[in-house]
């Protein structure tokens, strides 16, 4: 198997150059949710800020989940019976993280946040920066993606900043960004999205729940099933064939809700570009919450033309 990073291990998929950090320094600053499975140390060094939906896992409230590396969230997860809950963040959160930045000197933020259409987080982001108008500019943006597909859109709009963008500037990058991303998933059942009411019984109940190993993708920033096949295989065959048609690309990440045959996709995209571009990490809880141990995720990000 390649080098697994963590799901967060973007930036080692930011291509030639990558972002230098000026954490700390004034100017236009980045802000995400924690859907974006953004690493940490990431996040830190290049002063993005995150903001956290909140994780239930049994007994587990928030205070300890957002703790939890995503390996700790999955291994915790096999020993508690009851389905992880989620919810936004407040727009208090998002206005916290923004006067923050304001009294540490940035000029402007771009804030970008999960799907709309997966979560009311965009909907607080957006409450929580007209709260601070009069304090300092904020552009809340709907990447319309979730996990590492959203921490492309992130990373591409840090390094928009780190290069001397303005606040228009890095705005523009951002969306510009999420129109290039695509991203599917390969689950072990509709189960979970069905209880969480995530997916329309219609399409559950079209999927076939108990013979199916279901192929997701985020379209227009809503979760669809893309396709229903009968095997793991297939499921497997069919996001590589996903990515095929996508065409030139120019960053590629896999991430995983503790799946044991992970290794075998990496095997199949393998076909397509070297393993030492195709970079392997886990699925947090945010997202792995709703969709269930055992996906698999690719976000292929399609190169300029």
């Amino acid at each position: 198997m390649p080098e697994e990073i963590p799901a967060d291990g973007l930036p080692r998929v930011l291509g030639e150059g990558g972002v230098q950090s000026t954490s700390g320094k004034p100017g236009i600053r980045v802000v995400t949710d924690s859907a974006a499975d953004l690493d940490k140390a990431v996040a830190a060094d290049h002063g993005v800020g995150v903001v956290h939906l909140d994780v239930r896992l049994g007994a587990f409230g928030p205070e300890a989940t957002s703790s939890w590396s995503p390996e700790e969230f999955w291994e915790r997860s096999a020993a508690v019976a009851e389905l992880p809950e989620t919810s936004a963040p407040s727009p208090g959160q998002f206005k916290e993280t923004f006067s923050a930045m304001a009294e540490e000197g940035a000029e402007g933020i771009v804030c970008i946040t999960l799907s709309s259409k997966l979560s009311a987080t965009y909907q607080a982001a957006v409450i929580g920066a007209e709260s601070v108008s009069d304090r300092i500019p904020v552009r809340v943006v709907d990447s319309l993606l979730a996990t590492m597909a959203e921490g492309l859109t992130v990373l591409d709009a840090v390094a928009a900043a780190e290069a001397g963008g303005d606040l228009a500037a890095v705005e523009r990058v951002a969306v510009a960004s999420r129109e290039r991303i695509l991203l599917f998933g390969a689950l072990e059942s509709l189960d979970n999205l069905r209880k969480g009411g995530r997916l329309g019984s219609a399409q559950a109940l079209l999927g076939g729940l108990l013979d199916i190993k279901p192929v997701l993708e985020i379209r227009d920033g809503a979760l669809v099933l893309e396709s229903r096949p009968r095997t793991r295989s297939r499921s497997f065959e069919r996001l590589t064939t996903k990515v095929r048609e996508a065409g030139e690309l120019d960053r590629i990440a896999v991430v995983h809700a503790a799946a044991s045959d992970v290794d075998s996709f990496v095997e199949l995209l393998a076909t397509l570009l070297p393993k030492e571009r195709i970079n392997v990490g886990w699925l947090g809880p945010v997202i792995g919450a709703h969709v269930g141990r055992g996906t698999v995720a690719v976000a292929a990000q399609r190169r300029v033309t």
